[in-house]
C-alpha cells in the first residue's frame, strides 16, 4: 500500500505545536496542519506489509493501509469513505485516541510508525471541509423504537447504526449538552467542542431525537422504558477513586473530573457556583493518565503558582519496554503536550496525609517514596522506603485516580447483573443484559477504556439490537479478528 518505497524515502511528520507562552493564554487547540503535500508523503510511508496488524491494534479495525493509500493518491473523498465505513466518529479518535493502531505498525519496528492518527484527522477535517459529510437518513422506518441512554461515544454509535438500519432512537443525557465526558471531561484545548457540535447536527438530521437534562432512573422514570422495544445503556464508568487518606476531607483536595467539567463549563457560559479554580495556587496532581495531564494543562491555563505530578508506580522506560514487545501495546513513558507546559513529575511516591489549617483548608501534602516488591505467584507488595518522608506545599490538590466503575442506579432499578468489578454484565459479542430487551455497551459494560473501544462497542452492540428487533440485521459487524464480516 501507499508507494512501495515510501517508507525508505520519506521519515514521520507529526503535527507541530504553538508556542507554550501562546497557548497556555486560551482554550483553543494548538496544533499546526501539516500541508496536503506532506500528508501525501505520510500515506506513501504505509507499507506492503502483507498482514497489517493495525487491524488488529485498532479496536474498530478500520481499513488502515486502505485509507493511506487512497491518501497517497491524492484521492481524499475515497479516502473518507473507506473510513467512515468502519468508525462513525473519526475526528474524536483523530484527536483523542492513543493510537494502539500505531504501536501495531509493521513499520514500527524498524522505523517510526506511521501517522496514521494524524492521517486518520486529517482525511474527516478534509470531508467536513468539502461537504462530503452529509446526513444519511433512513430510505424506509421499522416502527421498533429504540432508547439510548448516555450521549458519549458509544450511545452515538449506538444510536446512528440503529437509525441507518430505520429504527426510531432517542437519545437520553442527564447533562445539558450531548457528549458525554467528550463534551465537559475533555478540556477544550484538546477538542473544541464545535467538533462535537457539528457531528450532532448531521445526527440530528438523520432523525436521531436527543433529549438533554433527562437523567434516567432520578427525574425519568425507568418504567417509561417499557414503552421502547430496546434500550441500550451506554453510560460511563463515572464512579471516581479516592484515597483512605487522613485530610482527604480537607478544603482544597478535589476530584479531577470535577476540576475540568467545570472549567468547561465556564468556557462556555455555564453557571457554575465556587468554581474550584488554581490559580496563584501550589497546585498537586496525583495520578499520571490522561486525566492527569488534562488537569496539569488546565492548572496552567488558570496560572497556578506551581504544578507537581505525583504517581505512584515506576517511571516507564524511554524506549518500548522488552515486556511489552511489538505489537502489544508498549510500556513507555509518555510526555503529553500538557507535561511540556510546565510540571514536575514524580515517580514512585505515595501520599501519607493532606494537612490542612486550622479552618479545615488544605495547606500540604505529606508523602514517603515506595517501591514495588514483585513475589512470584502473589499479588506485588508496595514498600515504604524509610527516611523518604516529605511535605510539599499544595492548596489545591487534584485527585486523577481513574474510575471504579459504573453507577450502579439503573442495575438496580432495573434488576440487571453485574459483573465482578461491579460492570453492567454482558457477554461481549452478544451485548445483551439479563433483561432480554436491554443491552449495555462502552464502559458501562467493559469498564473505563478508550474512546475507540467506545464506538467499536456501540457499533457491535447495535448490530444485536438490531438482531433481536428484526431476527436478522445488514449492519456491518467484526468477526473475533477484528476483520470486518460481509453484511
Amino acid at each position: 500500500m501507499g508507494k512501495v518505497t515510501g517508507f525508505k524515502e520519506f521519515e514521520r511528520q507529526d503535527e507541530t505545536y504553538t508556542s507554550v507562552k501562546d497557548r497556555v493564554k486560551n482554550y483553543k487547540e494548538f496544533t499546526v496542519p501539516l500541508s496536503q503535500k506532506e500528508l501525501t508523503k505520510q500515506g506513501s510511508r504505509c507499507m506492503d506489509c502483507g498482514i497489517p496488524f493495525c487491524h488488529s491494534g485498532c479496536p474498530l479495525g478500520n481499513l488502515i493501509p486502505d485509507f493511506n493509500h487512497m491518501v497517497h493518491q491524492g484521492e481524499w473523498k475515497k479516502a473518507s469513505w473507506i473510513l467512515h465505513s468502519t468508525n462513525n466518529f473519526p475526528e474524536f479518535t483523530g484527536r483523542l485516541c492513543p493510537a494502539p493502531c500505531e504501536q501495531a505498525c509493521v513499520l514500527g519496528i524498524i522505523e517510526d510508525p506511521v501517522s496514521i492518527e494524524n492521517i486518520e484527522k486529517n482525511i474527516v477535517e478534509r470531508a467536513f471541509k468539502e461537504g462530503w459529510i452529509k446526513p444519511q437518513p433512513p430510505k424506509i422506518r421499522t416502527g421498533k423504537t429504540v432508547a439510548v441512554v448516555g450521549s458519549g461515544p458509544a450511545g452515538l454509535a449506538t444510536a446512528q447504526q440503529l437509525n441507518r438500519a430505520g429504527h426510531t432512537v432517542t437519545v437520553f443525557e442527564r447533562d445539558d449538552e450531548v457528549g458525554g465526558l467528550l463534551r465537559y471531561g475533555i478540556p477544550n484545548f484538546k477538542m473544541e467542542k464545535g467538533i462535537i457540535d457539528r457531528r450532532i447536527a448531521i445526527l440530528e438530521a438523520e432523525g436521531i431525537i436527543f433529549k438533554t437534562n433527562v437523567n434516567v432512573g432520578v427525574n425519568y422514570k425507568v418504567e417509561d422504558l417499557k414503552s421502547f422495544d430496546a434500550v441500550v445503556l451506554c453510560g460511563g464508568a463515572t464512579e471516581r477513586r479516592s484515597l483512605p487518606t487522613p485530610g482527604i476531607d480537607a478544603d482544597g483536595v478535589v476530584q479531577a473530573m470535577d476540576f475540568l467539567t467545570q472549567q468547561t463549563k465556564v468556557l462556555f457560559g455555564k453557571e457554575v457556583k465556587n468554581q474550584v479554580m488554581a490559580t496563584g495556587k501550589n497546585v498537586i496532581v496525583i495520578g499520571g493518565g490522561d486525566t492527569g495531564s488534562d488537569c496539569i494543562g488546565t492548572s496552567n491555563r488558570q496560572g497556578a503558582k506551581s504544578v507537581v505530578n505525583f504517581e505512584i508506580m515506576p517511571k516507564p522506560p524511554g524506549h518500548r519496554s522488552p515486556t511489552t514487545p511489538w505489537p502489544f501495546w508498549p510500556l513507555q513513558l509518555k510526555t503529553s503536550s500538557s507535561h511540556k507546559e510546565g510540571v514536575e513529575r514524580n515517580w514512585l511516591i505515595n501520599t501519607k496525609e493532606f494537612v490542612k489549617d486550622e479552618n479545615g483548608k488544605l495547606t500540604a501534602l505529606k508523602t514517603v517514596n515506595v517501591e514495588w516488591k514483585m513475589v512470584p505467584g502473589q499479588r506485588p507488595q508496595l514498600i515504604e522506603i524509610e527516611g523518604t518522608e516529605k511535605t510539599w506545599p499544595c492548596d489545591l490538590a487534584l485527585l486523577a485516580l481513574g474510575f471504579t466503575g459504573p453507577e450502579s442506579t439503573l442495575a438496580d432499578k432495573l434488576g440487571i447483573y453485574k459483573d465482578a468489578r461491579s460492570n453492567y454484565k454482558a457477554e461481549y459479542g452478544k451485548y445483551q443484559t439479563n433483561v432480554p430487551n436491554i443491552f449495555t455497551a462502552g464502559d458501562m459494560r467493559r469498564g473505563q477504556s478508550l474512546i475507540v473501544w467506545a464506538i467499536s462497542e456501540g457499533r457491535e452492540a447495535a448490530r444485536q439490537v438490531d438482531i433481536y428487533l428484526m431476527g436478522k440485521s445488514e449492519l456491518p459487524s467484526k468477526d473475533v479478528t477484528g476483520d470486518l464480516v460481509a453484511m
